[in-house]
């Protein structure tokens, strides 16, 4: 499913701000965490209850599978 999530590498790292971005939510596969692409690139995502928002870690979570295998 396409959603609308934080996206670790689009970071306004000048005012330290998140920015939104869009994103597809592949499956889950942990307790809360997601494997999700952005972009092209595979990567992990967590679910925050409080913010009711996606963080997608495209810089440090990148996953090994391929993107359209």
């Amino acid at each position: 499913m396409k959603v609308k999530a934080y996206i670790h590498s689009l970071k306004d790292h000048e005012h330290d701000r998140h920015v939104l971005g869009e994103a597809e939510i592949i499956r889950q596969i942990g307790g809360n965490q997601y494997l999700a692409e952005y972009n092209g690139v595979r990567c992990t995502a967590i679910f925050n209850f409080f913010t009711g928002a996606y963080y997608v870690d495209d810089v440090y979570d990148i996953q090994k599978e391929a993107a359209h295998g």
